[in-house]
């Protein structure tokens, strides 16, 4: 059955300035329209999401902020310069990430620190490296060639070579696409902390339990146009409140992975043998007390 769906979130207005202010942002690619006359307004020092199935123009929205691409009409400023008239100005306060670590594999993990360092005429490159790999746990690394790391390595050192130069605003363009559950904590672990030390980050995802553990506010884009913006509650209040039914809860897959692999967020009872057969205490499926209907009932989302 559909659900009633309430009116859109406004923005909240905030007394300090926006670090991303868009307003009526269009793109078309052959007649195409790809972005519809897109309005956002995102805090400084936040993680903000943008949420969207594959072609919904997260991309080109962050193609457009990042001045990549000409729109066809719209404006935006970030951290304060407009995209149209200071695109230099606009440069130099953002950095970007893509889907894939743009990171050279024959280097070491602090010779790509200190390329970008250079490349950016810091005064001593080496420390700026040495700084950043112990800021994301690769110091132990640091002089293994990049092509021995594993996913969730190379994002890391792919977000932190973002962030030699210290920009204020970050654009993570699906940033944990085709990572393994382990690697997507990290990169998780490092928005966090990016939020932590102020850094504005614009996040673009299709996994929405990213969005929920991760944002502060949250927009939904659909075929160039913005649903609905607001924080996780505001959202869930759009929807009928939630029917109370009683669900005998199974282990996730994600739950049986972290607990065997010794994962962050692990269940109890980790470190078991690795032969894997019904729990004490919790019935088999088809057994009486067990929901055969739903035999892996998922986490509940985390509130913010």
């Amino acid at each position: 059955m559909t659900a009633a769906v309430a009116a859109p979130v406004a923005p909240v207005p905030s007394a300090a300035p926006a670090a991303i202010q868009v307003r009526g942002l269009q793109k078309s690619f052959a007649g195409t329209p790809v972005l519809r006359g897109v309005d956002l307004d995102i805090e400084r020092g936040s993680v903000f999401a943008l949420l969207g199935s594959n072609g919904a123009g997260k991309t080109t929205m962050i193609r457009i902020l990042s001045t990549l691409l000409r729109p066809d009409a719209g404006t935006a400023t970030i951290d304060g310069f407009d995209f149209g008239t200071q695109g230099a100005r606009v440069r130099e306060s953002i950095s970007l990430t893509g889907q894939f670590a743009a990171v050279d594999e024959v280097l070491t993990g602090r010779e790509n620190l200190v390329l970008v360092a250079r490349l950016r005429h810091l005064a001593d490159p080496g420390a700026r490296a040495d700084e950043l790999l112990a800021r994301f746990a690769l110091v132990d690394a640091a002089a293994r060639r990049v092509a021995t790391y594993s996913g969730g390595m190379r994002r890391r050192l792919d977000i932190a070579m973002s962030l030699v130069g210290t920009p204020p605003v970050i654009f993570l363009d699906e940033p944990t696409t085709g990572l393994d559950p382990e690697a997507r904590l990290e990169v998780w672990r490092t928005v966090q902390e990016l939020a932590g030390h102020g850094t504005t980050v614009l996040l673009t995802t299709q996994y929405l339990d990213e969005a929920e553990h991760l944002a502060d506010r949250i927009a939904i884009l659909h075929e160039g146009r913005i649903l609905v913006t607001g924080t996780l509650t505001e959202l869930r209040a759009l929807l009928p409140p939630a029917k109370v039914e009683y669900v005998e809860k199974q282990p996730s897959l994600e739950d049986v992975f972290l607990a065997l692999v010794g994962g962050e967020g692990e269940p109890s009872g980790a470190g078991a043998p690795s032969t894997v057969g019904p729990r004490a205490g919790v019935p088999s499926a088809g057994a009486p007390g067990a929901d055969a209907t739903t035999p892996g009932t998922a986490r509940g989302p985390r509130d913010r």
